[in-house]
């Protein structure tokens, strides 16, 4: 992942926006669980274009079912994808896992975990999980951000990458993977690993809460003033609303 060199009004920008996101959702935000890597990595593979209660119920099938990410590995395909039946296309994600734990293994001598990555910087760890066949920048940042590495890695999901473009933080044409880099070189260095976390937090929640996918609600958005797609809808409504008065 390239570095990119961040406009420091667009950076001064950001900062406004996370404190008024802090504000509103209370930071700094308990992490959601502590796997180690591997594991995250799976439940990652898992989530791709799944619900989040689907994917973790198909991860915890899937735990429940094998001891072990050797057993799973070694499993009939069938079997995984059966086990995994709760998320989208487990006919697909079974071999793809199976794939990825045959590659770790190969990688790291049997050693069948990824806690070795603790010890490398953050891009060197990224560049290596990309490696990996099915997982991006996106997945790449999940395994160190949320799992119990605690790295400093900023995921994108889509409510995160929606709220971005409408606040201006990144163009309308950027897509989820490119916006990685962007949005985390507008994140001050010193910050650590839990306010990068609080950071993504904050963007999905208001993008779940108040930023919806359709009909934003933008009345009651707390960084309206730093949003020129909500400016541009509240005007249009007043304009709307005045001519229905004429």
């Amino acid at each position: 992942m390239t570095t990119q060199s961040p406009d420091p009004d667009l950076q001064r920008k950001a900062i406004a926006i996370h404190n008024h996101l802090c504000a509103e959702y209370g930071c700094p935000v308990p992490y959601f669980h502590a796997l180690d890597p591997l594991s995250e990595l799976i439940s990652s593979l898992l989530s791709h274009r799944t619900k989040n209660r689907d994917s973790d119920r198909a991860f915890k099938q899937l735990t429940a079912r094998f001891p072990t990410w050797e057993a799973v590995r070694n499993a009939p395909t069938k079997e995984i994808e059966n086990t995994i039946a709760p998320c989208t296309w487990p006919e697909q994600k079974a071999p793809r896992i199976q794939q990825v734990l045959h590659l770790i293994s190969e990688l790291t001598n049997g050693e069948e975990s990824l806690d070795f990555l603790q010890d490398m910087p953050v891009p060197e760890a990224r560049a290596w999980l990309e490696t990996l066949p099915g997982v991006g920048p996106k997945t790449s940042a999940a395994v160190l951000c949320f799992s119990r590495l605690r790295c400093r890695a900023l995921p994108v999901d889509s409510h995160h990458h929606r709220v971005a473009q409408r606040l201006g933080l990144i163009p309308q044409t950027m897509s989820v993977g490119p916006s990685h880099a962007y949005l985390e070189a507008l994140l001050p260095d010193e910050w650590n690993a839990q306010q990068v976390y609080d950071h993504h937090e904050v963007m999905m929640l208001h993008g779940q809460r108040c930023c919806y996918h359709k009909n934003p609600n933008c009345d009651r958005c707390v960084v309206l003033n730093l949003c020129p797609h909500g400016q541009a809808r509240s005007l249009e409504k007043r304009d709307a609303s005045r001519e229905r008065l004429r």
